[in-house]
């Protein structure tokens, strides 16, 4: 016991949770640019998942597969730092509230979807910056924002269109957060309470087949928030000065109207390759960061 107390003072236990989902979501991000690069070019109309990559090779070369990637990193830094670290101290006082018992689903999709609600708050801007700079070169060339990286991004956003422009679309992205975190943290939790207990699995075979049930799942519940809260961020005014969208809700029931529910599962193959596996890394990341911290002694 006297080796233990040592470990609850000072700010580390507090800040190791943000620390550690942090970094786990920026090394995933790191592996995972180019997917996701794709997949907003097919959710802007640029074709399928292989027309957009010989598109992008012909025309703009390798790194355009990387373009965004400044304002990936922050955006991980931001967003998976407060939703991962908020998860987990939300289910720690649920679990000690429920006498040290495992959490009913519910509670745990509770949890995801607060700790998916404060990390997307705290992440907005950087998502901007994000969809932004990957879409630029989608635009005619008079409209090319040219963002050189995120902190330029961020710069000429506030610069050009004020501070409260940094969450534009902030109501979409809260909304895609909270269900692709409902989704995520609570099918990974629950996943792998089965897999280690009723299953029997070991502990790597079971942090692999719980963050692939837990990416599926993220990508089901957020796909049709994902694609609402991208055309919002993308639009460009007409020569009137006029939006295509008044908000969400308007580009939701134009989108419906126009091309039906599953419109807003455009490119689901290639978004739950890009979001199934940037999940199984985080965790898998994030499993391997605490696994080095105890050997440590952190």
């Amino acid at each position: 016991m006297g080796e233990e107390k040592p470990k609850s003072v000072g700010v580390w236990p507090t800040v190791k949770p943000f620390v550690n989902g942090g970094t786990s979501g920026m090394l995933a991000t790191c592996v995972i640019q180019p997917i996701d690069m794709i997949k907003v070019r097919i959710q802007l109309g640029q074709g399928s998942a292989a027309d957009v990559t010989k598109t992008m090779l012909r025309n703009e070369g390798v790194g355009a597969f990387y373009k965004g990637l400044s304002a990936g990193l922050l955006r991980q830094a931001t967003y998976t730092t407060a939703r991962l670290g908020t998860f987990k101290m939300l289910t720690n006082k649920a679990v000690a509230a429920n006498d040290g018992k495992p959490l009913p689903l519910y509670q745990k999709a509770l949890c995801g979807l607060t700790a998916g609600a404060i990390g997307a708050c705290f992440g907005s801007p950087a998502d901007l910056a994000l969809i932004r700079m990957q879409a630029d070169a989608t635009l005619p060339a008079a409209q090319r924002r040219n963002y050189t990286n995120a902190f330029h991004a961020l710069y000429r956003i506030v610069a050009d269109e004020g501070v409260l422009a940094l969450w534009k679309g902030a109501a979409p992205t809260v909304v895609r957060a909270m269900a692709l975190n409902m989704g995520m943290l609570a099918s990974y939790d629950q996943s792998v309470e089965f897999f280690k207990d009723s299953m029997g699995f070991g502990e790597a075979s079971t942090v692999v087949g719980a963050s692939a049930v837990s990416g599926f799942f993220a990508a089901a519940c957020s796909l049709p928030f994902d694609y609402v809260k991208t055309q919002i961020q993308k639009m460009q005014p007409d020569a009137n000065g006029k939006y295509p969208y008044t908000g969400s809700l308007d580009c939701t029931m134009k989108t419906l109207k126009a091309g039906g529910p599953f419109k807003f599962y455009t490119g689901f193959p290639v978004y739950c390759v890009r979001i199934a596996p940037h999940v199984m890394m985080t965790w898998i990341f994030l499993n391997q960061i605490q696994k080095v911290q105890k050997s440590i002694g952190l």
